[in-house]
């Protein structure tokens, strides 16, 4: 995965954007209100890049951006490397902008489902309760979690927070089942199509974690399961999110039970309008579990 951003990208994520959601380009203050975020992350970013440089060691890799910073110290006589600071720059701005949105709303998502699914939720605290206890969640606890995890990705399937992906634009001429696609035309990839897929999906419109499950009761990944996109331009962030969902939404099943502040008559699971899909606010109870 490779990105490399200037002034220009950014403005032509904008143009993107406008061309999805054409209402935004009616708010001016929403584009100047991103403009100054990125500027401050960037900020920020490159105050982070130098502290790193100073304190350098290869044999000492405090993390992404140490394990980068070495390698284009390794590079650094090839023009046509691809780690450079742009890039460095980009990747993280990336990793901040897209992972903080949907990994929040996602966790989101899967509380209502929670909410909504009662039995669901208590199948989830059984088994938290026997592999993990009262122990600290790790991430070495998903492989013996089958169930949890098929939760997650169920949520992840159902909420479908990017339905229409990020748009990508070709690089050259190609025919595509027939189609003629000249190079710089703009591609958006329709995940929902995927992701709500009868043949792929036993139900589709529900929430079924056994999509994910065997016959045994042990998790199964689908093909068709693809979220993060998929390809050279798949999600740079998909292991950390996946660790984060896995981590988050384990920690808060372990102390709380979750739910509805109304009669369940009142309670409803359903999208609001942005460039991602977020649920709904409600309000929900957060019962402590003894």
């Amino acid at each position: 995965m490779v990105f490399c951003f200037t002034d220009a990208t950014y403005i032509s994520i904008f143009k993107g954007l406008y061309n999805v959601l054409p209402f935004f380009q009616y708010l001016p203050r929403t584009n100047i209100k991103i403009k100054k975020n990125i500027k401050e992350l960037l900020t920020f970013f490159k105050k982070k890049i130098a502290e790193h440089l100073k304190t350098l060691d290869k044999n000492d890799q405090r993390g992404f951006v140490d394990a980068f910073l070495i390698k284009q110290e390794e590079e650094k006589s090839d023009p046509n490397t691809y780690f450079h600071k742009k890039n460095l720059l980009s990747i993280l701005i990336t990793l901040f902008m897209a992972g903080t949105e949907t990994t929040s709303s996602t966790i989101r998502w899967a509380i209502l489902f929670m909410i909504q699914n009662p039995e669901i939720q208590k199948r989830v605290h059984d088994e938290i309760d026997k592999v993990i206890g009262s122990a600290v969640p790790q991430i070495d606890h998903r492989k013996d979690m089958p169930y949890t995890n098929a939760v997650i990705h169920e949520t992840q399937r159902r909420a479908n927070i990017v339905p229409m992906n990020l748009p990508r634009e070709t690089t050259t001429d190609i025919i595509f089942q027939g189609y003629y696609l000249p190079k710089g035309t703009y591609i958006i990839p329709l995940l929902e199509s995927v992701l709500h897929d009868r043949t792929q999906f036993e139900k589709p419109e529900s929430f079924h974690p056994e999509h994910f499950l065997d016959p045994e009761g042990q998790f199964v990944k689908k093909s068709a399961f693809m979220p993060f996109s998929a390809g050279r331009r798949a999600c740079a962030g998909e292991k950390l999110a996946r660790m984060e969902l896995f981590l988050f939404f384990t920690s808060l099943m372990q102390k709380f039970s979750f739910q509805s502040s109304t009669e369940m008559t009142d309670f409803f699971v359903k999208p609001a309008l942005g460039f991602t899909i977020s649920p709904v606010a409600q309000k929900i109870c957060c019962v402590p579990r003894i």
